[in-house]
């Protein structure tokens, strides 16, 4: 096949996409387009796929960027069997030629619930745009194909969807048993995803010369209280680092936090990161969303404190650092318990399988053949 993957909103590098989604194309000998925020986001793009630099999306700058994807998939869906979509805004006014294609959308998230937590929209404008987004995913629904990144998504939607889940690639080979003098947190960085909670979980720990760790993007609104922080030494936070270097950075830590809120978005939806710090061997510390609590409690993989708590969240990491035997039971039975139900491998099967019979179901006969590329100078390669 020929895929079109299209983002405006996450980074090029995004784990779904990219490091799972993406690689299980290439490997499974598919061409991918891959139209993204390059430049914006300093990515280099993978030699692998054919890049397409569009701007990026960001907070309620986003009009310049659905247009310069709009007009990019115009050029690049007529010649592609599957046009792989990742942001709901990409739905909004989709070109005719686009259409006319096999379209998938990849639903991440529960748009209209995470809405709450997102900074960049103004409180009384949202309860005005949830039933906006409503409508847009059922015509969406109508119209396209979805795949869902959570079984908790499946109400939300009329028709049966195939479930594509954030799980991750687990090592055959079992990871060392954690130290004791780190705990770490991968993903991006909000007030709804603890980064406040992190920060004071931190300032617990500086004197037990315990290190905290943060590994991701942030939002502008907890930047100078990460910075603060990092200025008074209390926490190491690293920005954006892709998602493969991330987890090597998060190897041998003693706890991987999760300290996400009570918000209606993360009610329903699995924190990836949980699986991650699992199949590293990493003990969980995480508030009591269902998901977490689903999987961290039956594995014994670690500890669910209460939200908004980070005194908890430090006497639960001060219990992993005095007891070297607990976090490495912990640590083995979470590394375990993903081998056995989170490898990412077995999903990507399903998902590669999902969009070939879609490719090949929906061929338009009214359609010209696609034409072969013109012969001519080859782009010279990137680095991946």
């Amino acid at each position: 096949m020929r895929v079109c993957v299209c983002t405006i909103v996450h980074h090029p590098e995004d784990a779904r996409i990219l490091h799972r989604q993406i690689r299980a194309l290439l490997d499974a000998g598919h061409e991918v387009t891959y139209i993204a925020p390059f430049r914006a986001c300093n990515v280099i793009p993978w030699r692998r796929v054919s890049p397409v630099d569009v701007p990026r999306a960001t907070g309620r700058r986003r009009l310049r960027a659905l247009r310069a994807a709009h007009r990019a998939l115009r050029e690049h869906a007529p010649y592609s069997d599957v046009v792989l979509l990742h942001d709901p805004e990409l739905l909004v006014g989709l070109p005719r030629q686009v259409r006319s294609r096999t379209v998938v959308w990849d639903v991440h998230e529960d748009t209209a619930a995470a809405l709450s937590a997102k900074a960049w929209v103004p409180g009384l404008v949202r309860p005005l745009l949830r039933p906006a987004v409503r409508r847009l995913e059922a015509r969406a629904e109508r119209r396209h194909r979805l795949l869902l990144a959570e079984e908790g998504y499946r109400a939300r939607f009329r028709m049966d969807h195939p479930v594509v889940p954030n799980t991750t690639y687990v090592s055959a080979l079992p990871p060392a048993p954690p130290e004791g003098r780190r705990a770490v947190y991968v993903g991006h960085l909000s007030r709804a995803r603890g980064a406040i909670d992190m920060i004071e979980t931190a300032r617990l720990l500086a004197p037990e010369g315990v290190l905290v760790e943060l590994i991701g993007a942030a939002d502008g609104d907890v930047r100078p209280a990460l910075r603060a922080a990092q200025r008074d030494g209390v926490l190491r936070w690293y920005g954006f680092v892709p998602n493969d270097r991330a987890l090597r950075i998060a190897e041998g830590a003693m706890a991987g936090l999760a300290l996400l809120h009570d918000e209606p978005n993360y009610r329903h939806s699995m924190p990836t990161k949980v699986v991650e710090y699992m199949a590293r061997g990493i003990p969980v510390v995480t508030t009591p969303n269902p998901p977490a609590v689903r999987i961290v409690e039956p594995a014994g993989c670690g500890f669910v404190v209460p939200f908004g708590d980070p005194a908890a969240a430090a006497d639960a990491i001060l219990r992993l650092r005095d007891d070297p035997e607990l976090r490495a039971d912990l640590g083995k039975r979470g590394y375990e318990t993903a081998r056995a139900r989170f490898h990412w491998p077995v999903h990507a099967e399903k998902f590669v399988a999902q969009l070939e019979q879609w490719a090949g179901r929906v061929a338009d006969p009214a359609l010209p053949p696609r034409p072969e590329p013109a012969p001519g100078p080859q782009p010279e390669p990137l680095t991946e």
